[in-house]
């Protein structure tokens, strides 16, 4: 299966019997699936079957859909001006134009007002509703295929960079467990320093309990767990990447476990050249997880 963004944009037109059939629709970043719908007036029974088309098909993103529906002109129904109703308003209104002076009425302004114009719904059968309502349903499934296509194309980006910045954490974890001050010589030879500079500071401390503490310290501070841990994350994440699918909530976890073995790393280090690693990891971990935001 395919990564996907959760940003796109895709549009797609129909025609039913000389009615024009528009469908706008567009997704960003969410935590779950929320739908946001524009329908021309009398089309809100569609409304449950939109939201539900767009359920089944994705699985995380704030989408936007705008229908717009365009009829022939011959489907359209007349307007009908209530003449009697309108002549009474002209009168009306040239009567306050000679006692008062006020403008002088319009024709568009007497047509806009309450009760002058009507535009009856249009008259359709049952079955040509529901052939419409089909047709607009299709035109959406064409719509929201152009849409996954669009999360597609712009998830195979992201699985490319994620892979690098994987590849990143991999080599400097590697480069962690490989640094020099690891080596236990190097470790011995720091604690003897570090004890003899206590035991030339102050000639009454225990020189066997310094061993003792500074042993302790050294394995306190070692970093063999946070290796094989940030190890095991890297097969994960590539697992899931592999896979493909909606990962983008495994991968954010992941994403957490990485900054805090980055963290107890640098926490723990007790040679400059580790901390250095340690602070290069967080850097492209928060690239990782920022990138991750962006999945299904």
């Amino acid at each position: 299966m395919n990564v996907q963004s959760m940003t796109g944009f895709a549009r797609a037109v129909a025609e039913r019997d000389g009615t024009s059939i528009a469908w706008e629709v567009k997704s960003v970043n969410g935590k779950s699936v929320e739908v946001r719908l524009r329908l021309p007036q009398g089309f809100d029974r569609l409304e449950p079957a939109v939201r539900q088309t767009v359920q089944k098909r994705f699985a995380r993103g704030n989408f936007q859909a705008t229908l717009t529906v365009a009829r022939a002109v011959a489907q359209q129904a007349q307007p009908v001006v209530n003449e009697a109703f309108l002549k009474d308003l002209a009168g009306l209104a040239k009567r306050l134009q000679e006692q008062f002076g006020t403008q002088p009425a319009t024709a568009d302004g007497l047509l806009a007002l309450r009760g002058v114009l009507d535009i009856p719904d249009t008259v359709e059968t049952e079955e040509e509703r529901a052939a419409l309502d089909a047709a607009i349903l299709s035109a959406l499934d064409t719509a929201l295929a152009g849409l996954e296509l669009a999360r597609q194309s712009e998830g195979a980006a992201l699985r490319t960079l994620l892979s690098g910045h994987i590849a990143t954490i991999e080599a400097l974890t590697l480069k962690a467990e490989a640094d020099p001050s690891r080596e236990p010589a190097a470790i011995r030879e720091r604690i003897a320093e570090q004890v003899g500079l206590l035991m030339d500071a102050s000639a009454n401390l225990d020189a066997v309990r310094l061993h003792q503490e500074a042993a302790f310290l050294a394995t306190k501070a070692d970093i063999r767990e946070e290796i094989d841990r940030l190890k095991t994350h890297v097969a994960s994440a590539r697992a899931l990447l592999s896979g493909g699918g909606a990962v983008g909530r495994k991968l954010d976890f992941l994403a957490q476990e990485f900054n805090r073995e980055s963290n107890t790393l640098c926490s723990k280090s007790n040679a400059a050249a580790v901390t250095a690693i340690g602070l290069e990891l967080k850097a492209v971990v928060d690239q990782f997880r920022e990138q991750v935001q962006n999945l299904e």
